[in-house]
Order: C-alpha cells, then sequence, then structure tokens
C-alpha cells in the first residue's frame, strides 16, 4: 500500500498520538494507575448536574429533538446557538460582532487544523508560511496539525525567577521577530500546559505586531473566559476583526461533545466555514443546542464563577502545598498557576529527560506528561525543555496526594543516584 505525503505524515509518528495510545493503553493494562496526565476535565457534580437537567429538558421537548438529533447544522454552525453567543458577547464586552463572526467546529482540535493550514504552509505566491508561537512551551496538540514542513516557529521565552519555588515565562518581545515568513501568531490563554495567563498588555503589543503584520492573532481560550472561566487572576478575553478567538466547551466538562466555537471576521468565517464542511460535512448538534439555554438563562455564568473556578483553585492550592510536602529538598519549582488545571514542574539538573522520568513514574503507577514535545519549534536539545514535567490535579485528591508521593520518590532516587 502506498501512502501520500499526506498519508504518510499523519498515519506515522506524532507527539500527541504517541502519548494518547500510551496513556490509553497503560490505563487499559492497569486501572489503578494514578491518572495525572491527559487534559480530561474534572467531574464537578454541580456542573454534572446542570448539564443533566438541561439535557432532560431537550429530550423531553419534540422540536428540540429535531434540533439537537434529527437534521444538519448549517456550515457555520447552529443558528440560535451563534445568535445566542453573540448576543451574551455584544452584552458582556461589548463587541461588535453578530453570528456572521461565529463559526462551530467539531472540536477545537479539528478547528485548529483548519485554522493553522489556512494560513501557513505554501502560499499561492510560491512563498512558504509558518505559524508563530511567540511564547513555548505550548499545547502538544498544535506540534503535527501543519500540511507543510518546516510549519512552526516560535520565539524561546524570558523565564523569571519567583519567591515560593515559583516561576514564570514571559514573552521575550526583544527576540520576537515577525518577518514575512510569518502567517500567523498563536498564543493559548490559560496556557497549556503552564497555566499561564498573558497579561493584558502582553496581548495587545502582541495584537500590534500581528496587526502591523497583516496577519492574526490566533488566541486559544479553551480554559478561559468568558466560559469555562478556569482563571485565579485577571484574565478578561480580548476580540477585534484582526484576533481569532476560539473557545470550546470541553473544559467544562462536555469533552465528549465535541464542540469548538471560532471567532474572528466575516470573510475568515466563511472560508473557515468552507473548509469545515468539506472536512466534515457538519459539526455535531448536541453541544450548541445544549449550550444556547445555559448561555441565556445564565447558567454558564454562575458555573464558571460559583462553581468551576472555586473547584479548580482549591484543588491546585492544595496540590501545590502537597509537592512542597513531597519535594522538600529537591531542587524544583512550578510555573505560577494563573488558571486551567495543570502545574508544570521543572527540576533544575535532572538526571534523565523527562521523557525517562515519564517512564519511569508510569512504571510506578503514575502517568504524567513529559516537557520535551511542548516546546514546538525550539531546539529539542535546550536543556530547559528536558527537565519539565505537566502534571493535572483535575482527578481525585486522594488520587494526585498519592501520585506527588510517588513522584517524589522516584526523584530522589534520581538525584541520588546521578540517574543510573
Amino acid at each position: 500500500m502506498r501512502l501520500s505525503r499526506f498519508g504518510e505524515k499523519f498515519a506515522g509518528r506524532s507527539g500527541v498520538v504517541d502519548l494518547m495510545t500510551d496513556l490509553g493503553e497503560a490505563l487499559r493494562a492497569d486501572p489503578d494507575l494514578v491518572f495525572m496526565g491527559g487534559g480530561n476535565p474534572a467531574r464537578v457534580p454541580a456542573a454534572e448536574a446542570a448539564f443533566r437537567t438541561a439535557l432532560e429538558g431537550l429530550v423531553a421537548d419534540t422540536g428540540e429533538w429535531q434540533r439537537l438529533a434529527g437534521a444538519y447544522q448549517s456550515p457555520q454552525g447552529d443558528p440560535a446557538f451563534r445568535e445566542a453567543l453573540a448576543r451574551y458577547l455584544q452584552q458582556h464586552y461589548g463587541w461588535d460582532l453578530g453570528p456572521g463572526h461565529i463559526a462551530v467546529a467539531n472540536g477545537s482540535q479539528s478547528a485548529y487544523f483548519i485554522l493553522y493550514n489556512l494560513f501557513a504552509g505554501p502560499m499561492p505566491d510560491g512563498s512558504q508560511r509558518r505559524i508563530h508561537l511567540p511564547l513555548v512551551p505550548e499545547y502538544i496538540g498544535y506540534a503535527d496539525a501543519g500540511l507543510a514542513p518546516d510549519f512552526f516557529s516560535a520565539t524561546p521565552p524570558a523565564i523569571e525567577q519567583l519567591p515560593d519555588r515559583q516561576f514564570r515565562y514571559h514573552v521575550d518581545f526583544d527576540q520576537l521577530v515577525v518577518d514575512d515568513g510569518v502567517g500567523a501568531l498563536c498564543v493559548s490563554r490559560p496556557t497549556n500546559p503552564t497555566g499561564n495567563v498573558l497579561g493584558a498588555d502582553e496581548l495587545a503589543r502582541l495584537g500590534a505586531l500581528a496587526r502591523d503584520a497583516g496577519i492574526p492573532l490566533i488566541v486559544d481560550g479553551a480554559y478561559g473566559e468568558p466560559f469555562p472561566g478556569i482563571t485565579f487572576t485577571e484574565a478578561a478575553p480580548h476580540w477585534d476583526e484582526h484576533t481569532v478567538l476560539t473557545l470550546s466547551l470541553s473544559k467544562l466538562g462536555l469533552p465528549g461533545v465535541r464542540t469548538g466555537i471560532v471567532i474572528a471576521a466575516e470573510p475568515l468565517i466563511q472560508a473557515f466555514a468552507s473548509a469545515s464542511t468539506i472536512i466534515s460535512l457538519a459539526a455535531g448538534n448536541l453541544g450548541p443546542v445544549l449550550a444556547t439555554g445555559l448561555l441565556e438563562d445564565g447558567t454558564l455564568d454562575r458555573l464558571g464563577s460559583d462553581v468551576l473556578r472555586p473547584f479548580y483553585r482549591a484543588r491546585c492550592e492544595e496540590t501545590l502545598a502537597g509537592l512542597h510536602r513531597e519535594l522538600a529538598g529537591l531542587p524544583w519549582r512550578v510555573h505560577r498557576p494563573d488558571g486551567a488545571f495543570f502545574l508544570w514542574l521543572w527540576f533544575d539538573d535532572l538526571p534523565v529527560p523527562s521523557s525517562e522520568l515519564y517512564r519511569r513514574l508510569k512504571a510506578r503507577g503514575l502517568l504524567a506528561i513529559p516537557g520535551e514535545r511542548f516546546f514546538i519549534g525550539l531546539d529539542p536539545a535546550w536543556d530547559h525543555a528536558r527537565q519539565c514535567l505537566r502534571l493535572s490535579y483535575a482527578q481525585d485528591p486522594a488520587a494526585v496526594a498519592r501520585g506527588l508521593r510517588l513522584l517524589g520518590d522516584e526523584l530522589r532516587g534520581l538525584y541520588d543516584s546521578g540517574g543510573r
């Protein structure tokens, strides 16, 4: 069987596929593993109850059932949902947009595949453009989304040391170059994997650079505001005609409905909708239909502010306390957690690469995510990239506490033995 270049690329090895396969096989082999890898949200009873109540009402309504399961969405997505979301964004943020500025996709992963390849790769004039990441580490799922080679470039971060064993990455604007080879800038906010929330001033500077270059700034808001709002610092969203903002229903606690949302200038939305229709015909109905009522009655706002944000904030603080307890005496730091539900650890002079630490931890019953592959577009030999680990604190607190004990014990053995 001969595969095309597309086939060879997407049927071959991929960081995100390798990790998801490895994690899935490990969980099947040992269901008692402490699962602090992956991006699955926590099970939050109050949120689940709200979703079940809304879904039961939809199923009981004959008219809504047809909208829910008996018809295809239009290319841009369910009109009622897009109208409700446009009204919400107008009222809450004063944005000058309408339903024509919004499109729905089958999850953010497929949305980014389309967005990235709309802006980067071979251009009509024969040139080549890249997606540039102004701040890495960045979401591992981006890494293999490009159809062309050398699809990404990145600017190394500036690293600020903070008290209490914390640190923070910043955009190094002195090193950031936006040349003719850049087709778009992209950041996530909060950032997966670090929990970094770019400040409003950083976001404004990136927006100005993109606008001056005639390219978009793409902002991945899957964990941020307006929903699910898992942020622990000021993180008001921003949108204008030069910005592409993406949202998701997954981190609300609905990863299975596969609903991604793109907010952009109308010509781009039309291009996106055309490409999305060719690739997947239509987005699923469940997420948009369910979210319409939750938006209109204020449930999404209440879930974010009253349920999800305090839930994850408490889990974060509990996990930080556990790290200080279990890693006492070790050379470790944690990125300041401004949002999302991950902690990003940095182990100075780690005796083995974090990919090896990952394998050792898995053998002991802890699944975490090694740091190397998050540094998309940078030299993989950079020592710092091989010294980091991502932990999720979305699981049961008792399991997380057990995982932290395993981590501390393995690290002490590594440092004592020099990695042997």
